[in-house]
């Protein structure tokens, strides 16, 4: 058994939209949960106006009865409020209004423009948006959900605001979660925060914006989930796929892969055994993942977002009617937003994480899942 989604929808359209197949039928959902998570992305230092617009929640409309997964497709809303200040222009019955030809470098503006033969950026922009991130967290808490419910844990923390990276290799504890949740930085370490606001105050006084970097955990995982025999059956393929498949995320990172020029000994961790913990590692050097498999350790992958390319100094353009020299057209936006983009780090993790438990232990109902789970357990010691 495997799980899919597909979503549709527009920044500024009047929802976004979501199917997911493939759960298995008795999981409970928490509805508040999925919204909590829906309001964590909204978070953070350096966001724009439009998050004191949205007051996102999702609208559960197919595939659940009582809270509980029955397993048929599972249908859901997220409502866009900006919606009725855009209607005229972004409705699926809009006609007219002015043309968005000032295309934005570092967006999909004129590649998407060319490809599908738009004469009006808007048209691609719409869907390019960051903004179809908030259908992607609703379904990523449907997975950690899933997840958790066989004891696994996805968590996150922003590593870099700038290029200056902090090395942070243990799963955060309950004590540093409570101070990530807390921090409109999604850091553990006040001092560290207070430095990045300085970083993006600074950003914004000279019209700029700003990246960085966040790390994504997970532990409970057992091991061999993913392949070895197929590359596009690596997790570790799908894992940095995943990430990178989110708006703004240029590189993918697994454990400590960005410092492979190590030697051997210093970089691989050795494996040993006993009664009590099973197979286990003294380091985790590897992220949790060997061969394209989980290796039993926790999961470890980071990810790098770019600054966002729409800022309030445009950038020199090409206007798409004329073909003249122009500047970049503003667009309302954010000057910093990592500290989202390690929400949606979370949702996208933990759908392929729960799409690789489902390949190996799914069932059509829970129960089948959950015996799975434990003959396998069995088995391995």
């Amino acid at each position: 058994m495997t799980i899919r989604y597909l979503t549709a929808g527009e920044s500024h359209g009047p929802a976004l939209v979501a199917i997911a197949e493939g759960f298995p039928a008795g999981l409970t959902i928490d509805f508040d949960e999925v919204n909590r998570d829906l309001r964590r992305r909204q978070k953070g230092y350096g966001r724009g106006g439009r998050q004191k617009i949205e007051k996102d929640e999702a609208e559960f409309l197919a595939g659940l009865r009582g809270g509980e997964t029955l397993g048929a497709p599972i249908a859901l809303v997220v409502w866009n409020k900006d919606h009725e200040s855009w209607k005229d222009l972004v409705s699926p019955y809009a006609r007219g209004g002015r043309p968005f030809t000032q295309v934005r470098p570092g967006h999909a503006d004129l590649a998407g423009a060319l490809k599908y033969a738009r004469t009006d950026a808007r048209d691609v922009l719409e869907r390019a948006s960051a903004r179809s991130t908030a259908a992607t967290v609703a379904l990523g808490s449907l997975a950690k959900q899933l997840l958790a419910h066989f004891g696994v844990r996805v968590s996150s923390r922003l590593v870099a605001i700038g290029p200056r990276l902090r090395h942070v290799e243990e799963p955060p504890t309950d004590a540093e979660r409570e101070a990530i949740e807390a921090s409109d930085l999604h850091v553990d370490d006040e001092a560290v925060a207070a430095e990045w606001r300085a970083l993006i105050d600074a950003e914004k006084a000279r019209g700029g914006s700003i990246g960085g970097a966040f790390d994504v955990h997970a532990t409970g995982l057992p091991i061999g989930l993913g392949s070895h025999v197929h590359p596009d059956r690596r997790l570790s393929a799908r894992l940095a796929g995943a990430l990178c498949g989110v708006q703004a995320i240029r590189a993918a990172e697994i454990g400590d892969g960005t410092q492979v020029a190590r030697s051997g000994p210093e970089f691989h961790d050795p494996i040993e055994y006993d009664a009590a913990r099973g197979f286990h590692r003294p380091s985790n050097r590897a992220g949790g993942l060997e061969g394209g498999m989980t290796d039993g350790m926790p999961l470890r992958v980071r990810a790098y977002m770019k600054p966002i390319p729409t800022m309030l100094t445009p950038l020199p353009t090409v206007d798409l009617a004329t073909r003249e020299a122009t500047q970049a057209r503003y667009e309302r936006s954010d000057v910093c937003a990592v500290p989202a983009a390690a929400i949606v780090g979370e949702a996208v993790v933990a759908w392929e994480l729960a799409n690789a438990f489902l390949e190996k232990f799914g069932g059509d109902a829970i129960v089948d899942v959950e015996k799975a789970v434990l003959a396998y357990a069995a088995r391995i010691r």
